[in-house]
């Protein structure tokens, strides 16, 4: 399915090319996603306009408040794994001790506030896949690391965590919160529409009520249930015991909103060790230009063992995919 961009389209693009300065260049990618027609073909193109105008955005927003604290780019986390998953949350709450019982990572843990200075990073194992954790300093409304938003934008999600230890842990979560949209970064539940702002880097949200194995958490849970449940999915752990690990681990994986995919060639057995991860809807199609660029426009057809085929069925390019499929491509 083609895109059809409009003229009016590539003479904002040919402005944006040409501009001098970062905020001519934000006009022009503005104008650029207003006249972009919205549809399937486009999402692509979307998802790209919406990055560049986050981060010009943003780029303008540090040069007016002056210099930063880390010099751009220090922490820049390479991607792996089947998506990035950001731990966010107050002082005190568990991240950093959950990070390393999901991976193993080797963060300093401690019982006082703002051990963690800076991010890091862990892979953890869920069924075939891994999926990247990055463990982020604590926000409170008046403590802010501003890399936060630079690497909050590579994220596919968040976790979110609430302190059940601690009688304000409501009103500390809620401040990670109200101090990331400042930000433009918006903690969602999954699967809520996109924001129509461009600007606004929308992040699908698990709450992680921790520290489940306090005496009166019983009574704090309850209360952060009436305040956050309608907002977000909640998973209610203790990083110390372990309580809730194993359902962390699923909701944190269903929460990226990716299907893994396997292949196979002709006459030979599928590969069941390492499959592709792909959003939730992709096609064969799409499975091919993850393979490789150049075989997205050469595959015709595909074999496909899985869900809502018979087994060995040949399909179309177009065909949507389902978690777990087998998939032998065709040109």
């Amino acid at each position: 399915m083609a895109v059809n961009l409009p003229p009016q389209y590539h003479d904002a693009e040919a402005r944006y090319r040409k501009a001098q300065t970062l905020e001519d260049k934000l006009l022009a990618l503005k104008e650029m996603w207003v006249l972009l027609p919205k549809h399937k073909a486009s999402e692509k193109v979307q998802a790209d306009l919406k990055s560049k105008i986050s981060e010009l955005t943003d780029q303008i927003e540090q040069a007016q408040a002056g210099p930063k604290k880390v010099p751009h780019g220090v922490f820049k986390i390479p991607r792996q794994g089947a998506g990035t998953v950001v731990l966010v949350g107050p002082p005190n709450a568990g991240k950093s001790q959950l990070l390393t019982q999901l991976t193993k990572a080797t963060p300093a843990v401690a019982p006082y506030p703002f051990t963690t200075r800076e991010p890091i990073p862990g892979m953890m194992d869920y069924e075939d896949v891994r999926v990247q954790l990055i463990d982020l300093p604590p926000i409170t409304s008046d403590h802010y690391e501003p890399f936060i938003t630079d690497i909050t934008r590579a994220a596919d999600a968040a976790l979110l965590f609430l302190d059940l230890s601690d009688d304000d842990g409501p009103a500390a979560t809620q401040a990670v919160i109200d101090r990331l949209q400042r930000a433009r970064r918006e903690l969602v539940a999954p699967g809520s529409p996109p924001s129509d702002d461009p600007a606004v880097y929308a992040i699908p949200t698990l709450l992680v009520a921790n520290k489940c194995d306090d005496d009166a958490a019983d009574i704090r849970l309850e209360l952060a249930r009436e305040e956050f449940a309608s907002r977000f999915p909640l998973v209610v752990v203790s990083a110390q015991r372990g309580d809730g690990l194993a359902e962390l681990r699923r909701a944190i994986f269903q929460a990226l909103g990716v299907m893994r995919i396997y292949t196979k060639q002709p006459g030979r057995p599928a590969d069941l060790t390492s499959p592709f991860t792909l959003p939730m809807g992709s096609t064969v199609a799409d499975l091919a230009g993850k393979i490789h660029r150049d075989l997205e426009d050469r595959v015709k057809s595909a074999r496909v063992w899985g869900t809502g085929v018979h087994d060995g069925q040949t399909v179309g390019r177009d065909h949507v995919l389902h978690d777990k499929d087998i998939v032998e491509l065709h040109t």
